[in-house]
């Protein structure tokens, strides 16, 4: 079975997507491209366009793609309760008829939390993938703490492994590929150079081999999100490149 190649619309520039009119003027290049789905960032959605999924749900199924959601939240507030905003992103992921909901770890620390979650992921019939992000609570430990909790439990629940933000948190991003491997129900692709004091996304045959490296130690059917900076004079041939480049087995 082919692999899935979902192209994530902040590839594209926060800027470019905005000139171009938001996320759903993106989805011709993303399809014209052959990428299996899209995903669309909360935070690129206006006010207006956040009341409106559904009609930017159509306008995916029209492009004959699929959807997955990326909201800029936590799973876990500062004292270690639920966000509380969770049942809203939820029903917002399936206004957009998405495949998941994305959100980032945040601080884990109350197991007797993970009950509510299973209820509440229950009511919406919705699958939630974590992201280590760039913030200590994304580092390695906190999450497998998360992920044995959250296998012990059955919940549906998998990781986001994002390639590159394992430089950020100062962890090995193949040590975390060894040890969470079994996990990841999807990857965001990018590599990650030194840039100034801190690291900057690159696409993965840049550079340093050792990006697609790790991309062929992880599970090789899970889809594939492009996450490193889509630019040039054709986006929708630069689009195409590196999905075909990702989708290859």
């Amino acid at each position: 079975m082919q692999r899935k190649i979902m192209v994530v619309t902040a590839a594209y520039g926060y800027e470019h997507v905005h000139a171009a009119g938001g996320q759903a003027a993106i989805l011709p290049v993303i399809a014209e491209a052959g990428a299996d789905g899209v995903e669309i960032r909360r935070e690129m959605l206006t006010p207006a366009e956040l009341k409106a999924l559904p009609t930017l749900a159509s306008a995916i199924e029209i492009f004959g793609l699929l959807a997955c959601y990326s909201a800029p939240e936590p799973l876990f507030l500062e004292d270690g309760t639920l966000n509380p905003l969770l049942p809203a992103l939820l029903n917002e992921a399936q206004h957009l008829q998405a495949l998941w909901l994305k959100v980032s770890l945040g601080h884990f620390t109350r197991q007797e939390e993970l009950s509510r979650l299973q209820e509440w992921l229950e009511n919406s019939g919705m699958a939630l993938v974590v992201e280590n992000d760039q913030t200590v609570c994304g580092q390695l430990r906190p999450m497998q703490h998360f992920n044995t909790a959250c296998q012990t439990l059955n919940l549906p629940v998998s990781l986001t492994f994002d390639m590159g933000n394992w430089l950020w948190v100062g962890d090995s991003p193949e040590e975390a590929a060894r040890l969470l491997s079994h996990a990841i129900g999807y990857i965001h692709v990018k590599a990650a150079e030194p840039y100034q004091d801190s690291f900057r996304a690159i696409a993965p045959d840049v550079g340093d081999p050792r990006w697609l490296a790790l991309l062929n130690a992880l599970p090789a059917d899970v889809p594939r999100g492009i996450e490193f900076p889509l630019q040039g004079q054709d986006l929708t041939a630069v689009t195409r490149r590196y999905v075909d480049l990702l989708r290859k087995e």
